[in-house]
């Protein structure tokens, strides 16, 4: 029987994974503000895809709640609500935090050294960072965890969830900016973090997760 924790081969991305993705990204750093409408042609033409591709995209989109389908209305970015980052980061806390504990029991020397890479890459940022450079660098720290903890089913869903606090992220700190260098801040958190992991303290590593998941959600409550 195949472990739970055992590598798993990705297939090659199709048109229309390629497609969803990047209108997915569009719309989490709001090159897609919220309530723009979609239509098929447009994006047919400006995403080189098929009409196939873009509608499989479109589905996918719908069913994460990026996108609204309606008969009346057409096709449009779903609108957020500011206040649904607590009900996501409290999603995120519980979840994340345990996979971070298992990334630290099931972590390879290869990622190891991946680990490290990330912690000198961390040490080295200077401010002020923009802020597409603290998302980016904030998002890979995240990934490596959840494909660290080499659970697929928890990858999937811990992606799904930081994709959703992230386009919140986006429109909580271009209408208030002055939450950015708090982030920033929030990054050196990332340090003792992979440290933890990579020493194999799955405790620590775990605590030291969750209060990062819920710190800066508690920062942008202040401003809101």
């Amino acid at each position: 029987m195949l472990a739970l924790h055992a590598d798993y081969i990705e297939s090659e991305p199709t048109i229309a994974d390629r497609t969803y993705v990047q209108l997915r990204e569009e719309i989490i750093t709001t090159a897609l503000p919220p309530g723009t409408i979609l239509r098929e042609t447009e994006l047919m033409d400006r995403l080189d895809a098929g009409r196939t591709p873009v509608r499989e995209a479109i589905q996918r989109l719908q069913r994460d709640g990026f996108v609204v389908v309606s008969g009346r209305r057409g096709t449009f970015v779903s609108t957020i609500d500011l206040s649904d980052l607590t009900a996501v980061y409290e999603a995120r806390a519980r979840i994340e935090s345990y996979a971070t504990r298992l990334a630290t029991e099931r972590l390879r020397e290869y990622e190891r050294q991946e680990a490290r890479a990330l912690i000198d890459e961390l040490k080295a940022t200077v401010g002020p960072m923009e802020l597409d450079d603290i998302l980016a660098l904030d998002r890979r720290v995240h990934r490596f965890i959840y494909r660290a903890a080499k659970n697929r089913y928890l990858q999937e869903t811990l992606e799904h969830y930081h994709n959703l606090s992230l386009r919140i992220l986006y429109v909580s700190m271009k209408r208030f900016p002055v939450l950015v260098p708090r982030l920033e801040d929030v990054l050196r958190e990332q340090i003792i973090m992979l440290e933890a992991v990579c020493s194999g303290d799955g405790g620590r590593a775990e605590q030291v997760s969750m209060h990062h998941v819920q710190s800066f959600e508690i920062e942008v409550q202040k401003v809101l």
